[in-house]
């Protein structure tokens, strides 16, 4: 059996590609030039996607090099943040292929609550 926070990196990593492969598909369709037409607030709207992008690929390191008390308790906090945050943001994406990944995505961050709940 795999260490859990191997496990834990790899979920993280799974949730950093589902997000990216949205933003891939969002310019391919054509819906990222759409969403920016109709969205004029500037660089602090690409300052804010930049965090949010940048905290899986954190969360991958943190997970390998916290202590296990609060590796554990920063995974189940930040998964459970992103699985309200995209809840909340869902309706904002129109695509199904976003409503897919978002479903996806949430699926796996239970995933993450559910290993770092269980880690003893």
């Amino acid at each position: 059996m795999l260490d859990t926070r191997i496990i834990l990196a790899g979920i993280w990593i799974t949730v950093m590609l589902i997000y990216l492969l949205g933003d891939v598909l969002r310019i391919y369709s054509g819906d990222m030039a759409r969403m920016a037409d109709a969205d004029s607030s500037g660089t602090t709207k690409w300052l804010f996607a930049a965090i949010i992008m940048l905290i899986p690929i954190l969360m991958v390191f943190l997970s390998l090099v916290l202590p296990q008390p609060i590796s554990r308790w920063a995974n189940i906090i930040v998964s459970v943040g992103f699985f309200l945050f995209i809840l909340a943001d869902m309706r904002s994406y129109p695509s199904a292929y976003d409503r897919l990944l978002f479903v996806i995505s949430l699926i796996f961050n239970s995933v993450t609550v559910w290993y770092a709940w269980n880690w003893s």
